[in-house]
């Protein structure tokens, strides 16, 4: 436990002071012909404020209204590339997503360790989350199936495909990892495997 603790500590510390150089290669909707839930809140936006509190001495965003989910793909370079990604979940209490902080910084440093991050927006908010509402774990689901469909276009193993999240990303891997094969009614059943390989869970919700 005492190792776990230094472990999430250290990276976070890492992340923070990761410069912010992101090597972002292209953005793919999750739900190319619209997502299975309706949506009836407002527009997309970074609600942030002044009052926001900072950190490492500088804002963060905070996403909210995501009604159109997508995925995000930041791979390493050509020499440095192991083969191995990590699909992550920012957090935000299911009500925003700490996009920066908690996704695009923790690119920077898969990247630096040769591992291609997949920078997940799902959809926020919900009032209620799986099993209520199956929509945070269909966007999970969802975006793990993508992944493995361009695995040899990405240079991915498609057996080395893990997932990492922080506080209600961390929740959302969780369920992920214990209910990968969930299915709606009416849903095919000829679909790619949405279950990680291995999960990095930080301060879980």
């Amino acid at each position: 436990m005492k190792y776990t603790r230094l472990l999430v500590a250290a990276i976070l510390l890492f992340l923070i002071a990761a410069p912010l150089t992101h090597a972002q290669k292209l953005t793919l909707p999750l739900w190319p012909g619209g997502a299975p839930e309706p949506y009836t809140g407002g527009p997309e936006k970074d609600a942030t404020t002044p009052e926001d509190p900072l950190v490492a001495g500088k804002s963060l965003m905070h996403l909210t209204n995501v009604s159109k989910p997508t995925l995000a793909l930041y791979p390493p370079t050509a020499a440095k590339n192991t083969g191995a990604a990590v699909v992550v979940f920012p957090g935000g209490g299911y009500r925003i997503l700490a996009y920066d902080l908690e996704g695009t910084e923790v690119c920077t440093w898969l990247n630096s360790i040769g591992v291609t991050c997949v920078l997940i927006k799902y959809r926020v908010p919900f009032p209620d989350h799986y099993p209520e509402n199956a929509a945070d774990l269909e966007d999970a689901q969802q975006a793990m199936r993508i992944t493995r469909t361009h695995a040899a276009e990405w240079g991915i193993d498609p057996n080395r495909v893990g997932v990492l999240g922080f506080s209600a990303g961390g929740h959302l891997v969780v369920t992920l990892s214990n209910h990968s094969d969930f299915k709606r009614t009416g849903e095919l059943t000829d679909q790619p495997n949405a279950h990680p390989n291995f999960a990095v869970v930080i301060y879980p919700g």
